[in-house]
């Protein structure tokens, strides 16, 4: 999870999810949709692998009414990293996340 995901959750939680639709795609936006996809894809990126959906449980709710999608809780990746140091956002400054990677070469005798 990184800093897109905080963003989604930030606007959508503040009320501003119609900022993560794409202007391409042109009007009317159904704001019931728009929520819906939003709470869908949140719930689908949820820190527990339990609290996740099945896919044939998404596909469900993409087909139905926004009633019958949870709320989804707040992730971890929201509250538990702090800002980081030099790190550039494009949304309001929001955090972002800086993936450290380690590569081991590993040779034969």
């Amino acid at each position: 999870m990184g800093g897109c995901s905080s963003q989604a959750w930030s606007l959508w939680k503040e009320g501003k999810g119609l900022e993560l639709v794409d202007s391409l795609l042109g009007s009317p936006i159904h704001l019931a949709e728009v929520d819906r996809c939003i709470k869908i894809a949140l719930l689908c990126v949820q820190d527990r692998p339990e609290d996740r959906p099945e896919m044939a449980t998404v596909v469900l709710m993409l087909g139905g009414d926004s009633a019958a999608v949870a709320h989804p809780k707040q992730p971890e990746f929201v509250v538990a990293r702090p800002r980081i140091a030099g790190c550039s956002t494009s949304i309001k400054g929001l955090a972002c996340t800086v993936n450290d990677v380690t590569l081991s070469a590993v040779h034969g005798r």
